[in-house]
């Protein structure tokens, strides 16, 4: 009697995730810019509402310590520094 063996399945083949669309000027998953903006409240969840110059957002600030108005750097959502002197506007 002669034991049939499991064949090995045929290898996956790999796709590549979809790339997202951008509509706006600026993508915010391949852009490579930051944003200063201003700090307008604290919200709970580490995060912040911030005045951009053309109305307010909502932002991530878990990875600074910034408080109501200071001006922060704003990337992808994510505040990553907190600016201090004169920005030269």
């Amino acid at each position: 009697m002669t034991e049939e063996r499991p064949q090995p399945a045929a290898p996956a083949t790999a796709t590549a995730p979809a790339v997202p669309e951008c509509h706006d000027e600026v993508c915010i998953t391949c852009s490579d810019q930051a944003v200063a903006v201003t700090v307008v409240r604290l919200l709970d969840d580490d995060l912040a509402l911030v005045d951009t110059g053309a109305g307010h957002e909502e932002v991530s600030v878990a990875l600074v310590a910034a408080g109501v108005g200071d001006t922060v750097l704003v990337h992808a959502g994510e505040a990553i520094a907190v600016l201090g002197g004169d920005l030269g506007d």
